[in-house]
């Protein structure tokens, strides 16, 4: 059985995920599925990235320690997976504990080899990007040094560091570039890495000493690891490198790297250099695809277009989102995620295309045949076109899917479902059926059905809940090789289910954006909430009996409340920065009495206090009249 071992980015955990870091994971299951559907054993790995400054920074703007920041965040990650149904075999954190000591072996090899040293940098440092660059790669606008990524100022950095003899890879490097032509794609891409190729690379800082959340350096703790040296790894880490030689052997070289086109500098030309320093194959192919932006904005929360996949797959369903998604987006290239555009690919394609066809053909076989899916006979050359059409289009789909052009495959199976109809309506079964022509009837309607389920079969990577009903609804095993390349292999006799329609249709009179209502709600009301949300929360007055300040925070203090027949509670409060400690003694005031305990600056919260803030002013909620602590609030 052949193996192919594919993986995307490990996504930074420095905020939660958007439909932009989902597109990514959703291509890359749609590969998964495809390579499982014609044979492949597949090994399918993402996760997340949770070292760096940037990490750091985000905890401490929280009061939290960086490994619950990365806890929360990465749950996040996987469950949106899982909400997804996405079909990854791994989920890998660059926190685990296995990780962190294959990176030090990987590190400790290329010092074995040579191709570290210790030296000064001197250079300008982006921590949104994580990234060094080099003075003549910057861009200065009014004297500022400016990333050339993001657009975000550059902060000039020096300190010692260890340094990877990258510029000692460069003719390798260029070797093995035209010596595989494939290696990067798409081929506008993979020259772009030839350009900084033939200018020649610059030996790369890989470690840190200004900060101590990430991998420390064999043999000298006071330098990390470079975040991205250590986020390289996790494609070889999660495989065995070091742990599991048998493992790593089945699996490396990694076969597809699925990145974004702003991290290809380092997959396509650092991690390159890093395995060839430690003796290792190349990943077979890099792909590096374009940004995706919604309705035409940049995907940002202040825009407030960042929004929960979820929020689609719930309004249209996953396998709509998934169709969307790979129809629309031309994969390699930047991608505009419009909810138009989905709508229309909708009503249009999969309602009336394709749902519609299933609808009626069922509908005859129930009418016609007591639900009993009939038997062929009599084959015409009208029959016959439509069998070896169908042989031609799994010939380019799969010859598309093989060079990840998703786009026309799906365009490719589409042009066969359109003639599908149009055999269905030139074959004219409800006039067969009005003259009693049952055995031309049965060969139409059988023929429809068959060529449906090859369709439904190569559409299993797109839309594999959709493909499965389909499976239900003509009563057919899973044998995709025979469906695939045989005919006939619906089992005549078999019973049809004939159902709702595979796809509902919008109503464009009555749709309404989700990002606009979304913005709406949240500029007249916030976020409306039911009553039964509003009952989750169990409100208590109590009775601050403690309070005190915490040491090394400006605006955090520590309280201990009483709730009365429920006991004391320990409550850290963001509220130092306008009220003292003596004032809040014998205040009763409103807490959440159910939140989930969290930590702040390493000090357990068993609860919060209700404030009321506008611009720089706060005041925390009190009760009224008298009343004893614990009473509940409703």
């Amino acid at each position: 059985m052949k193996k192919f071992y594919l993986t995307t980015p490990i996504y930074y955990v420095n905020s939660e995920p958007h439909i932009g870091s989902a597109y990514t994971t959703i291509i890359g299951d749609i590969i998964a599925r495809y390579k499982r559907l014609i044979g492949y054993d597949v090994f399918y790995l993402t996760g997340t990235d949770e070292h760096g400054q940037k990490i750091m920074q985000a905890a401490k703007k929280r009061e939290i320690e960086p490994k619950q920041l990365c806890d929360e965040l990465s749950e996040k990650f996987s469950q949106l997976w899982k909400d997804l149904k996405i079909t990854n075999d791994y989920f890998i954190r660059t926190t685990d504990p296995k990780h962190m000591k294959t990176v030090q072996l990987f590190v400790s090899k290329m010092l074995e080899n040579g191709d570290i040293y210790k030296g000064i940098y001197k250079g300008w440092y982006c921590i949104p990007c994580e990234t060094y660059w080099n003075e003549d790669e910057t861009e200065q606008i009014e004297g500022k040094h400016i990333c050339p990524t993001c657009g975000r100022e550059l902060n000039f950095v020096e300190e010692e560091n260890y340094f990877f003899r990258l510029s000692k890879y460069t003719e390798p490097l260029l070797k093995h570039f035209k010596e595989n032509p494939d290696f990067v794609e798409p081929d506008f891409r993979r020259n772009e890495m030839l350009k900084i190729l033939e200018s020649g690379l610059k030996d790369l800082s890989i470690t840190r000493t200004t900060f101590d959340w990430g991998i420390p350096m064999p043999n000298d703790p006071n330098h990390v690891i470079y975040v991205w040296v250590d986020a390289l790894i996790n494609y070889i880490s999660a495989i065995g490198y070091g742990s599991d030689q048998e493992k790593f052997e089945k699996w490396w070289p990694a076969d597809l790297h699925l990145i974004g086109k702003e991290i290809n500098r380092f997959h396509s030309l650092i991690w390159p250099a890093m395995l060839m320093s430690v003796g290792l194959p190349l990943p077979k192919k890099i792909f590096a695809h374009g940004w995706l932006t919604v309705n035409g904005q940049k995907i940002s929360k202040s825009l407030g277009n960042a929004i929960d996949p979820r929020e689609f797959v719930k309004k249209y369903g996953n396998d709509v989102v998934r169709y969307y998604l790979a129809r629309d987006i031309v994969f390699g290239k930047d991608g505009d995620f419009s909810e138009e555009n989905l709508v229309h690919r909708l009503n249009s394609d999969l309602a009336n295309d394709y749902g519609n066809l299933l609808h009626r053909t069922i509908a005859m076989v129930v009418k016609n045949f007591d639900s009993i899916i009939p038997e062929p006979n009599n084959i015409q050359e009208i029959d016959e076109k439509l069998i070896k059409e169908y042989f031609e289009v799994k010939e380019k789909y799969l010859e598309y899917m093989e060079s990840y052009k998703l786009t026309n495959a799906l365009e490719t199976i589409w042009e066969y479902i359109r003639y599908i109809n149009k055999y269905f309506d030139e074959n004219k079964p409800w006039v067969l059926a009005k003259e009693g022509n049952k055995g031309r009837l049965s060969t139409v309607l059988y023929n429809t059905l068959e060529a449906f389920l090859k369709v439904a079969t190569l559409l299993i990577p797109f839309m594999p809940y959709s493909s499965e009903e389909v499976f239900n609804r003509l009563g057919q095993e899973r044998n995709f090789q025979k469906i695939l390349n045989e005919w006939n292999t619906i089992k005549p006799t078999t019973k049809a289910v004939h159902g709702k329609p595979l796809f509902n249709k919008i109503d464009l009179k009555k749709f309404e954006k989700i990002a606009v209502k979304k913005e709406e709600k949240k500029e007249e009301h916030g976020v409306l909430i039911s009553i039964d949300d509003f009952k989750k929360l169990d409100l208590r007055t109590a009775k601050i009996i403690e309070a005190q300040k915490i040491e090394k925070s400006e605006k955090l203090l520590k309280l201990i409340v009483d709730l009365g027949k429920l006991g004391k509670r320990q409550i850290v409060a963001g509220i130092a920065k306008f009220y003292s400690p003596e004032e809040l003694i014998g205040k009763k005031i409103v807490v959440v009495y159910n939140l989930k305990p969290a930590k702040l600056m390493g000090i357990e919260s068993q609860g919060m206090l209700l404030a009321a803030k506008i611009n720089d002013k706060l005041s925390i909620l009190t009760v009224d009249k008298d009343i004893e602590p614990g009473a509940k609030i409703s």
